[in-house]
């Protein structure tokens, strides 16, 4: 019996994490190796005591999309050298609804420039 298989899609995630103010330094650092060690990130904002993380998943469904983002912080906090920072917020969304806001002008504009990025 042939199984059948869901294709994967692609999903707009948006990660906001925050915590104890953190050196800017130290925070720029954690982001940049992150976004070196995982090629897939877009963008990230970040200030002493909070960031953003902006990145396309590939994955089944948003169930799926939803449970890689929240694991990439604290996966990676020790490898990364991230501050010890709690998940606040997620958004994820699939690609057809991203395009559709910011053609209408109310999503959240393209990741450019692409990089880690302060407020």
């Amino acid at each position: 019996m042939k199984e059948e298989r869901t294709p994967s899609k692609l999903w707009h995630i948006t990660l906001s994490v925050s915590g104890a103010d953190t050196p800017l330094k130290e925070v720029r650092r954690g982001l940049e190796q992150l976004a070196h060690d995982h090629p897939f990130l877009l963008t990230s904002r970040y200030a002493n005591d909070h960031a953003e993380i902006r990145y396309w998943e590939e994955a089944r469904d948003l169930h799926d999309a939803a449970a890689v983002a929240l694991r990439l912080w604290g996966e990676h906090r020790s490898t990364a050298k991230l501050p010890p920072w709690e998940i606040v917020g997620l958004e994820v969304i699939d690609r057809e609804t991203y395009h559709q806001r910011v053609a209408e002008g109310y999503g959240p504009p393209p990741a450019a420039p692409v990089g880690v990025h302060p407020y």
